[in-house]
């Protein structure tokens, strides 16, 4: 695709991977590596950058709002405009060769997708000549926005993280513990899949056949990447090597699935069947109605201005089955990307660059929204109150454990999940085993793919 050529259909981009709208399965909310209130963007003037002309941003607001606009524009020189992202209007903006100038996405389950449908320019020329960017600062997170046609971790840079986590990690309210006479965990050793679920079970508070506290939510950004992140734990993988086809059928895979559906089954969480009325973990956590939370580094920045919750909340190292090689990946890596039919790049770029290594930057460094994407940042991330210090403490060890795993290019993942949570509501209540969910699952997203394979052709 060109920059004038539009040539992508709005059943190409859209289609190809049979998006559907659909809630996440586990009804937590996929915010990405940070909420939408994570960005604290300070407002400087200046001109920094020779770029001109009028520049797009799609993103939610909280992260690339108005106040993120109006910084950019005095800095940078430039009319920073935003539109709020939605994916139905980003397929019909590229769909008429007129795409924003800067998307947000997650690099974790979009570069895949995006790069092998020729959408996302490579900015490799762009970081190359960044002033702010150099090859030896870069995170190794920031491999998930690379992309070489076989796998992620390879090939051009297609995007960049804001900021990121390591998403299977936990937090945990203290006091919830304590009410409930329950040790706390180890910050120094991950604890077992099925002891996590133990402690689910005893750390749930009911009144009558209602919930009243969560002992636990698994859910994660995603069911379906969370359940790879525990097959692998297991010693296997639910993608093949060739990103073509999944297997939810494999010893590994199937104790991943058993466990989810004991979860699920046992009311201690958020499930498809019942949501959290939120929407997303930090209401109810900082409600003291949820004693663990799978949210990564991220989540304690909503602690910094919240004194009761920062003498409550403890980040612990990523669940492990203990069968295969210990392991921690980031499912979001949150970032920005410019589409290839862009028609300002110089500009998107130098708005890019600024969000992503410049002010903005080190003020969601310091704020604790995330680990910055660039090894010089890292640095400023808060240990000034005693959890930030113990969180940062817990991240610091955790990071020799990250790594990257790979996503198809032949499906949006909320397509995946929209599958899923189909399936799921039939094996909670027991109509299916987890193997007889398994296979489906397996069957209907592999149809998926081939058939998204068959369109890229």
């Amino acid at each position: 695709m060109t920059t004038t050529t539009p040539g992508l259909s709005r059943r190409r981009f859209l289609a190809i991977g049979g998006a559907v709208a659909a809630s996440t399965a586990g009804g937590a909310l996929a915010v990405g590596c940070s909420p939408a209130s994570s960005t604290n963007t300070p407002v400087a003037t200046g001109s920094g950058s020779s770029a001109k002309g009028v520049v797009t941003v799609m993103s939610q607001a909280g992260e690339f709002g108005p106040k993120e606009a109006k910084a950019a524009s005095q800095t940078l020189g430039l009319t920073v405009k935003t539109v709020e992202y939605d994916l139905t209007k980003l397929t019909a903006m590229l769909a008429s060769g007129n795409p924003p100038d800067v998307v947000r996405g997650m690099g974790a389950t979009d570069t895949p997708y995006l790069a092998a449908r020729q959408v996302a320019e490579d900015l490799d020329p762009y970081f190359a000549k960044s002033s702010l960017i150099k090859a030896d600062d870069i995170d190794p997170v920031n491999d998930l926005w690379r992309f070489d046609g076989q796998k992620q971790g390879a090939g051009p840079r297609y995007g960049f993280a804001k900021d990121y986590s390591q998403d299977a990690m936990l937090w945990y309210n203290s006091a919830l513990f304590d009410a409930a006479k329950v040790a706390h965990p180890s910050s120094a050793e991950p604890l077992p899949f099925d002891e996590l679920l133990d402690l689910g079970q005893r750390l749930t508070k009911r009144q009558g056949a209602k919930v009243s506290v969560y002992g636990l939510n698994p859910n994660g950004l995603s069911v379906f990447i969370t359940l790879c992140g525990m097959t692998a734990s297991a010693g296997g993988k639910v993608l093949a090597d060739d990103l073509a086809s999944v297997d939810l059928s494999s010893p590994e895979a199937l104790r991943a699935v058993t466990w989810y559906l004991d979860y699920a089954k046992a009311g201690i969480g958020p499930t498809v069947l019942n949501p959290d009325p939120n929407g997303w973990d930090g209401p109810t956590f900082q409600a003291g109605r949820m004693a663990i939370a799978t949210d990564g580094y991220w989540f304690g920045g909503l602690f910094g201005t919240d004194a009761k919750n920062a003498k409550l909340a403890h980040l612990l190292p990523a669940p492990q089955f203990g069968t295969g090689q210990r392991i921690s990946p980031c499912y979001g890596a949150t970032g920005l990307w410019m589409p290839k039919a862009g028609k300002n790049k110089d500009a998107a770029w130098a708005v890019m660059e600024w969000f992503l290594a410049g002010a903005p930057a080190k003020a969601r460094a310091a704020g604790g929204w995330g680990i910055p994407p660039l090894k010089s940042l890292q640095k400023l991330m808060p240990q000034t109150q005693p959890f930030q210090k113990e969180a940062y403490q817990v991240q610091m060890a955790e990071q020799k454990h990250f790594s990257v795993m790979s996503f198809t290019p032949f499906a949006r993942l909320d397509a995946i999940d929209g599958i899923i949570g189909r399936e799921l509501p039939k094996a909670i209540k027991g109509t299916s085993s987890a193997a007889q969910f398994a296979d489906a699952v397996t069957k209907q997203v592999n149809e998926q793919l081939a058939d998204g394979k068959k369109r890229l052709r």
